[in-house]
């Protein structure tokens, strides 16, 4: 019998049974694929000589995190590799914006759309000097923040006050307005606010395109050497040197509760393992409430809690095995590891607002990534490998283009649509189309069929909108990991801080588990379950 049982290994998995082996805790992970690694996984399914990452490529949270910094993985085999360039939004006049790892490159570049724009990043830059490692130690703590969000208080209140909660709770159109003369900086927030399920209107999408964009001017947007298993690779042989197990195959269908506590799991295939002192769940909060526990075993407001519970959009990918790199017309977008392609933020605005009317966009915004110009391991030399992803409605009742997808997305229906993103990259790369040596598709529901946790291709286990974070994440509660069954904690994207590769779900959890085997403990964690009941 193991202390502790982990249910999936996906990246908070991993992450969660790693800080609990370092606790000296006996650890088993179950996980019901073949292979470790949910969204975090790569192979040569595209083309033989060709490594494509499955789901998630590029790390910013994950080189930034201070629980996966912790772990060291270096040590277990991973290497970072970053393109030359960090992040490239091309135009359609032939310009591009361009987020360079040197910030005042970065700043020349700007400059170019609009006087003064250089130094207007260089300021948002300064105040992410400032802030940066107070807002990553609270965004990834347990909620609430205590130390992290003291000092952090203490330095807004020195930077400025509610006028810097202004700007953190700003759409990012509006920040862009205030701050920037020209088009590129605030394309460059935008489209990283985009990698949530979030619209240019959206309140405190400021936020989360300056916190994605600032991580890139200091970190860079890395990815492994090798493909993103590499990663998944590096947590499973820390986790199996210290003692813990990882068993694939092993799909868990129920988590056994006696008495309001979680004593272990039923698989698949009849097997019962049990756990002397807890369960973590890294599953979607709708697959562990009602799903892998029943509502006999928690409160009826959770049934309607989860009702309310939102999705973020869902997703459509195509992965390339390519001949040569991307002919793009402008020489920096050949650069960066990342492009984010829309014509400008009207196109995103209009974007967002097809989706969330249920429409499947006319035009895509495309994020895309050149692989083998981040790491040259990924293709033969003087090929790419490359892929595209862009967003459309869980439900799907409309099509704003022209080829009727009704989100069946059967063969010609995953036809179209693939054609739709490649047209757009032909419109700023001409001649990409005849480069293509083969590809993949992968619809909403190939994407689900891969990992469980992406509902249709969902990415962040949940809304990122402000109404489904902190204390309403993944319902309205505490904000933290503990869930109303003793001994069972979420630990997916599902509970906060929500999306992103960065470890944090998994490490809160396992924290939760120790908190409440240690001294004086346990009171405690029996008034943190009563304050998170709901009232009925």
């Amino acid at each position: 019998m193991a202390d502790v049982v982990v249910i999936g290994a996906g990246p908070n998995g991993l992450v969660a049974a790693n800080v609990l082996v370092d606790a000296g805790w006996s650890v088993e992970v179950l996980e019901a694929e073949p292979v470790p690694g949910g969204a975090v996984r790569s192979d040569r399914g595209v083309h033989p000589d060709y490594v494509s990452d499955l789901c998630s490529s590029f790390y910013p949270l994950g080189i930034a995190s201070p629980v996966m910094r912790a772990m060291e993985l270096e040590r277990h085999g991973l290497r970072w590799r970053h393109a030359p360039a960090v992040v490239a939004h091309p135009l359609p006049d032939g310009r591009c914006a361009l987020l360079e790892r040197d910030a005042e490159r970065t700043a020349a570049n700007l400059d170019e759309f609009g006087k003064g724009d250089g130094e207007a990043w260089l300021r948002l830059y300064r105040r992410w000097e400032l802030l940066g490692d107070d807002v990553l130690g609270a965004l990834f703590s347990p909620f609430p923040p205590v130390r992290s969000g003291a000092s952090l208080a203490r330095k807004v209140r020195a930077a400025g006050g509610l006028r810097l909660l202004r700007f953190l709770l700003l759409p990012v159109r509006r920040l862009g307005e205030e701050e920037f003369a020209g088009q590129g900086g605030p394309l460059l927030l935008a489209g990283s606010a985009l990698h949530a399920d979030l619209f240019p209107e959206s309140a405190a999408s400021s936020a989360f395109g300056w916190v994605l964009a600032m991580l890139g001017q200091q970190y860079g947007w890395p990815v492994p050497e090798g493909g993103a298993s590499e990663l998944t690779g590096a947590l499973v042989r820390r986790l199996e040197s210290k003692g813990g197990t990882v068993r694939c195959g092993t799909r868990v269908t129920e988590v056994i509760v006696r008495d309001g506590r979680a004593l272990g799991v039923a698989t698949e295939a009849g097997e019962k393992v049990r756990a002397s002192r807890a369960v973590l769940a890294d599953v979607s909060a709708p697959a562990l409430y009602g799903g892998l526990v029943g509502w006999e075993h928690l409160p009826a407001r959770l049934r309607d809690d989860l009702r309310r519970f939102q999705w973020d959009f869902a997703t459509f990918k195509v992965d390339w095995a390519l001949s040569g790199p991307i002919p793009w017309s402008s020489a920096d977008a050949r650069r960066a590891g990342t492009l984010h392609l829309a014509s400008g933020m009207n196109a995103l605005t209009d974007f967002t607002a097809q989706i969330s009317t249920r429409r499947v966009p006319s035009e895509p915004f495309a994020l895309l990534g050149q692989m083998t110009t981040a790491d040259p391991s990924r293709s033969p030399t003087g090929t790419e490998s490359a892929w595209a992803y862009t967003h459309v409605p869980q439900t799907v009742e409309g099509d704003a283009g022209p080829d009727q997808i009704t989100g069946a997305w059967d063969e010609r229906e995953r036809t179209a649509m693939a054609a739709r993103v490649e047209a757009l990259v032909e419109r700023y790369a001409p001649g990409f189309g005849d480069r293509i040596v083969a590809r993949r598709v992968l619809s909403p529901h190939t994407l689900q069929s891969h990992d469980a946790n992406l509902v249709n291709g969902a990415l962040n286990g949940g809304t990122s909108a402000i109404h489904q974070q902190l204390v309403f994440r993944p319902t309205p509660g505490t904000g933290r990991p503990e869930t109303p069954v003793a001994g069972l904690y979420l630990a997916s994207a599902s509970a906060h801080p929500g999306g992103g590769v960065h470890g944090a779900c998994g490490a809160n959890a396992a924290q939760a588990a120790l908190r409440a085997h240690g001294p004086l403990r346990r009171p405690l964690a029996a008034l943190q379950r009563t304050l998170m009941r709901p009232r009925l």
